[in-house]
C-alpha cells in the first residue's frame, strides 16, 4: 500500500491503467472516506478460464433462462448497486473518486459491466477493467438469488470466446473458490499479467 490521495483527488485515467498493468489497484476504507490507497497483494485471486467450474444447481438456473443478460447497458447502475449497503456488509470500498475513475474508464472502453435483468429491473451484475487480454473483476451484487453468479458465468464465456487469457479477482473468497478461483503468489501473477497485457482482446 502507498500513501492515500488527498481528499477530493481525482484518479488520473492514465495512472489507473498503468497501475493495473503493474498489478496494483485502488481501494478506499469506506464510501464516505474521500481518500484512496493502492494495493499490491502478496497473493492474487485468479479464476483460470480453462478450469472454470459451474455448479450443477447454477447450470439448472441458467438453462431456465430466468434472467436477461446485458452488457454495458447500465454501467452506472451496476457500480452504484455494488456500493450499496446490504445485509452482512454495512460498508464498501467504492468511494467518490473510485466511482468517478471507473466511470471514465467505461467511457473510453476499458471498464465494462455484465448485468442480469428481470421484468425490466436490474437485479444483479458485476463490473471490471479490460486491458489487453486481461479482465480485472472489481465487484458484483445480487438483488435476486443467483443473479450475480449467472453474470459471472456469462463473463467467463465472453472472455473465452473473445481471446482473453486472464481473469483477475483481486482476492479469493469461498464463494469464488466454488467456481475454481485460486490464490496465486505475486511473482507468478505478475508474469501472467505481463503476458496477458501484451496482446489485444475486445470485450465489447
Amino acid at each position: 500500500m502507498t500513501r492515500p490521495y488527498a481528499p477530493g483527488y481525482s484518479i488520473p485515467t492514465d495512472l489507473l491503467l498503468k497501475a493495473y498493468a503493474s498489478g496494483v489497484f485502488p481501494m478506499a476504507e469506506s464510501a464516505s472516506d474521500p481518500e484512496v490507497f493502492w494495493v499490491r497483494p502478496e497473493t492474487r485471486g485468479v479464476i483460470p478460464l480453462d478450469a472454470f467450474h459451474v455448479p450443477h444447481s447454477l447450470a439448472k438456473v441458467i438453462r431456465q433462462g430466468r434472467f436477461e443478460l446485458r452488457i454495458d447497458s447500465d454501467f452506472a447502475g451496476v457500480i452504484d448497486a455494488c456500493a450499496e449497503r446490504r445485509s452482512g456488509r454495512m460498508s464498501t470500498w467504492i468511494n467518490g473518486p473510485i466511482r468517478e475513475a471507473y466511470t471514465r474508464l467505461h467511457r473510453i472502453g476499458h471498464a465494462h459491466s455484465v448485468e442480469a435483468w428481470r421484468d425490466g429491473q436490474l437485479v444483479g451484475g458485476l463490473y471490471g477493467v479490460s486491458l489487453g487480454r486481461a479482465f480485472f473483476g472489481e465487484s458484483m451484487f445480487s438483488r435476486e438469488t443467483d443473479a450475480s453468479k449467472v453474470c459471472l458465468v456469462h463473463l467467463v464465456e465472453r472472455l473465452r470466446v473473445r481471446g482473453f487469457v486472464l481473469l483477475d479477482t483481486q482476492f479469493t473468497t469461498d464463494h469464488l473458490k466454488r467456481f475454481g478461483a485460486l490464490d496465486v503468489p505475486r511473482d507468478k501473477y505478475e508474469k501472467m499479467l505481463a503476458a496477458a497485457i501484451k496482446g489485444n482482446a475486445a470485450f465489447a
